[in-house]
């Protein structure tokens, strides 16, 4: 990524807070992170660790209560909520991991794919039209294998069909950034193809890719892949390279579980150096 170039999100100081008659529950503490176009990123953690929560921010379903997400270099902070369903509705693109959550009931699978066309690009007409000729819904079916299946209605569909539809509609009209929450969670091996292939696609094409999963061919075929703790982001780790700690803003640092072991009681000494920080147990020998 170079400095003409912003990323497509930058997270910085993410806080998510949600209250209830019984306390609050810190689901982001304080997320720093940037995501590429062009690239597909897998985010990984336990439940409850705030993939999900973090994935409702980046995705402009929910409001941060701290810090700041940039998309495409312009902060969505200020942005009224007129406003933010417009730029969601134009650059972003969610995937859920129940499909029928976004899908009208009362349309076709055909039907699905092109209003999905039509409300992104903004054009009108059954077809859409783009800037690289005619849009056909057909095709878009075809990608993940539904075009048998074009005039069947959601509830006429099985549930990895149901998944397959939602990918494909998230994926039209060329939205910057796709953000799905575990998209093959229930899916058998052929519809979590599809559903992989078609991700994987579209960040070839050069949208950025947020995927929350367990799914070891997602994991596999993503170009970076994140691991969250504990509302934070624990490690980043580039394709073909080792996982590398993440240090926030904040200056703190996510070890993974066998440095803890080391550090008896939570302290650590920490030793600067020209080249390398070192962290020893408080009572080690200098």
């Amino acid at each position: 990524m170079t400095t003409a170039e912003p990323a497509a999100l930058r997270c910085s100081g993410l806080v998510r807070i949600y209250r209830s008659p019984t306390g609050e529950t810190h689901a982001l503490r304080g997320v720093d992170a940037e995501f590429a176009s062009g690239q597909l990123a897998g985010v990984l953690g336990p439940s409850g660790c705030g993939k999900s929560s973090l994935l409702a921010v980046l995705a402009l379903r929910e409001r941060a209560d701290g810090g700041d997400l940039q998309l495409l270099g312009a902060s969505t902070s200020g942005l009224s909520g007129a406003r933010l369903r417009a730029v969601r509705r134009r650059d972003v693109s969610w995937v859920s991991q129940r499909p029928s959550r976004g899908l009208f009931p009362h349309l076709t699978a055909l039907e699905q794919v092109a209003l999905a066309h039509r409300r992104r690009s903004g054009r009108p007409g059954p077809r859409a039209d783009g800037p690289d000729g005619p849009f056909d819904p057909l095709a878009a079916l075809a990608r993940v294998d539904l075009a048998e299946r074009a005039r069947s209605l959601p509830v006429q569909l099985s549930g990895g069909e149901q998944q397959r539809l939602a990918v494909a509609s998230a994926l039209v009209g060329g939205p910057r950034v796709v953000v799905a929450d575990e998209p093959t969670a229930e899916l058998d091996d052929t519809s979590t193809a599809l559903v992989v292939g078609a991700l994987t696609a579209a960040a070839r094409a050069g949208a950025c890719v947020v995927v929350a999963t367990h799914d070891a061919r997602l994991v596999q075929g993503a170009d970076r892949v994140l691991l969250m703790r504990h509302g934070v982001l624990a490690t980043d780790r580039e394709a073909g390279q080792e996982d590398t700690a993440v240090v926030d803003s904040a200056g703190r640092l996510q070890l993974p579980v066998e440095a803890l072991e080391l550090l008896a009681g939570g302290r650590a000494r920490v030793r600067v150096f020209e080249d390398h920080v070192r962290l020893e147990p408080r009572g080690a020998r200098p």
